[in-house]
């Protein structure tokens, strides 16, 4: 779930958003989405990895904006309209969220190298054919973006480096295509 709709991006109707809301008041009937009822939502059971199970924790707390352990409707409704309609920006900050594990603001050499392994054992999964050293990509989208090379990321410094360089956006995207994942759900209901 992220940044850019790709030309091969579906767009996600109306309609279909207002079926996850149905579904969210339907399978929660409290108002509130636990981190376990997440990751079944999200097919994250024991056969699951460990990547795919922290990504998806990393994805929960990012939607959880005032910490309180759950997600109420108002956060869902935030969530799923970012993820399938939302802007470059604000995809872009809700990335780096979601990449800024201590919330301190800024991200460092380890946040970065360990989202770059959590995106790359799922694409992995996918296409067992990929190979890569999370060390050169880190070290390489460090040069590429921290301007000011304090060994330091900014938000400021991530958006303007995702924005103008395509290697460091498929390198910092999120994205495991959130729209034509959520229309192959729908197209497979009864």
């Amino acid at each position: 779930m992220g940044q850019g709709q790709s030309g091969s991006e579906k767009e996600v109707t109306l309609q279909n958003i207002q079926e996850l809301y149905r579904k969210f008041a339907s399978e929660c009937p409290s108002g509130n989405l636990h981190l376990h009822e997440f990751k079944r939502i999200f097919g994250i059971n024991s056969s699951s990895t460990e990547e795919e199970a922290a990504y998806t924790e990393n994805l929960f707390r990012s939607f959880d904006t005032n910490k309180d352990g759950h997600i109420d409707f108002l956060e869902y409704v935030a969530a799923v309209h970012l993820v399938l309609r939302g802007k470059l920006e604000d995809k872009l900050k809700w990335s780096f969220k979601v990449y800024d594990r201590d919330g301190n603001g800024c991200l460092d050499r380890q946040e970065v190298k360990h989202i770059i392994r959590i995106i790359y054992k799922i694409k992995k999964h996918n296409d067992p054919s990929i190979t890569v050293n999370t060390e050169d990509i880190c070290d390489r989208i460090f040069e590429l973006v921290d301007k000011n090379k304090d060994s330091q990321i900014s938000l400021e410094e991530f958006i303007e480096g995702a924005e103008k360089d395509p290697w460091v956006m498929e390198q910092l995207k999120l994205d495991i295509g959130a729209c034509d994942w959520f229309i192959e759900q729908q197209e497979k209901k009864p």
